[in-house]
């Protein structure tokens, strides 16, 4: 307990905190944010590869439909391992620690990220190129399983009761830099002769993430423990069995997450993955335009992330929750028409509304309200079960399904969109069942 704060509130924090524990609760946002930027640099990586180029490298036989489909499958194998990885480590995160769960995690994500950019494709091993690609992927949803729930419960038990807000969402500035270095870099890469990027280039994205893992464990071998799970430790209330408890203690609350994780989590991969096959294969958008509006909305998400952060402090967060979840269904149908007018200044109006404006209200809002919904004791397995339980159906084949649909529609987005409208709906109703959890405590 050498250099935590005194523990004169509900976080463990004195009020006006000291040099050294501002130092602590600077290096614990930073890792916060740089873990999660690996995390989604890694998912989006792939995604934008499965979209571009890893139906052709690893999936090679079929046709280019049939390939992006196979590519995506590969893609949702992570979503349906990430239950698993939230069982696993949100259960020793709420038994031996926080900070020991996030190094744990951050190995495995950027050691199989880093890993598949030295994969023989299909034309050197044959069947055992998508094989190992899979199992990197499997490997990789295990480690993301946990990852996003452990930095945003040290930003959340660190911070402030009346900023929980805004420091539960700055982790999530970590999702934008993923999603920006992701985009830049396989941007950079796509740019090369298709013949280079096809033997090399598409690798360099890959094996770059070995240089942000180092430096994110540089910043989490360095950091304190939660003052909550040490208040928990000290007075001996570390919970024997995590996910009977949660189930026993916090049911309902658990279900009303699951509703509200099946929009903003689809939501997010249709908005950001998605796209990028419809732009490029159905409009023949060029590839360059639509990866830059992407990049663009990923830089506005650094202002928007701690706006909506904050403003689920002043006004609580359903309702900025719930705007989001309305924002996104709405504006659906304009979002396709402004694509399909092939403009750029539309292009990227549409997708700063519903990537950087409409999600990031609903993902904002939703890590405090995670956070808060659970009881201290487990509440590193209510996040992760609360986050990952509903990924297999939602972030996991989402691509699949919207790009299902676009085919049985003839390459008319129309059904994608009312697929969008459902999400949503589930979303919006699940979020007005819950509780408002701002201002309570998290003892």
């Amino acid at each position: 307990m050498a250099n935590l704060p005194d523990r004169n509130n509900d976080n463990g924090l004195v009020s006006g905190p000291s040099p050294t524990m501002r130092r602590v609760m600077r290096t614990t946002m930073l890792s916060a944010v740089v873990g999660t930027a690996v995390e989604w640099y890694d998912f989006y990586l792939y995604a934008t590869a499965s979209a571009v180029i890893f139906n052709r490298l690893f999936f090679p036989s079929y046709s280019h439909l049939i390939g992006t489909l196979l590519a995506y499958g590969t893609f949702a194998i992570g979503f349906f391992v990430r239950p698993i990885g939230g069982i696993i480590f949100g259960r020793l995160g709420d038994r031996i620690g926080r900070k020991r769960v996030l190094v744990i995690t951050l190995l495995l994500m950027g050691g199989s990220t880093t890993a598949m950019g030295f994969l023989p494709t299909y034309s050197r091993i044959g069947i055992w190129a998508p094989i190992l690609l899979t199992l990197l992927r499997a490997v990789q949803g295990l480690g993301s399983g946990a990852e996003y729930a452990g930095a945003v419960l040290m930003a959340i038990e660190y911070a402030p009761s009346n900023k929980r807000g805004l420091y539960g969402s700055i982790p999530y500035i970590g999702v934008a830099a993923g999603l920006l270095l992701s985009l830049v870099s396989f941007s950079w890469a796509s740019r090369l002769p298709a013949t280079q990027f096809d033997a090399w280039g598409w690798r360099v994205p890959f094996l770059l993430s070995s240089l942000v893992v180092a430096f994110g464990m540089l910043l989490r071998l360095r950091l304190h423990e939660s003052p909550i799970f040490e208040r928990l430790k000290e007075d001996g209330h570390i919970s024997a069995a995590p996910v009977q408890e949660l189930f026993r203690v916090a049911r309902r609350n658990l279900f009303c997450a699951w509703g509200a994780r099946l929009g903003d989590n689809s939501l997010a991969y249709i908005y950001e993955s998605f796209v990028i096959v419809y732009a490029v294969q159905q409009l023949g958008i060029a590839k360059s335009t639509i990866l830059d509006a992407l990049m663009a909305s990923a830089a506005v998400q650094f202002v928007t992330v701690p706006l909506f952060g904050w403003l689920s402090d002043q006004v609580g967060r359903k309702p900025v929750y719930l705007g989001g979840a309305i924002l996104s269904g709405l504006f659906v149908f304009p979002f396709f028409a402004m694509l399909r007018t092939r403009s750029t200044l539309p292009i990227y109006v549409a997708i700063l509304a519903v990537s950087a404006v409409g999600k990031i209200m609903m993902t904002s809002a939703q890590s405090p309200w995670l956070a808060e919904m659970f009881p201290s004791r487990v509440r590193y397995t209510g996040f992760t079960l609360a986050r990952e339980v509903t990924s297999p159906i939602s972030g996991g084949i989402a691509p699949i399904v919207a790009t299902a649909l676009l085919a049985v529609g003839g390459g008319s987005p129309y059904l994608v969109a009312w697929y969008v409208v459902v999400l949503a709906a589930v979303s919006a109703i699940s979020v007005s069942l819950g509780p408002e959890t701002r201002g309570c405590p998290l003892l």
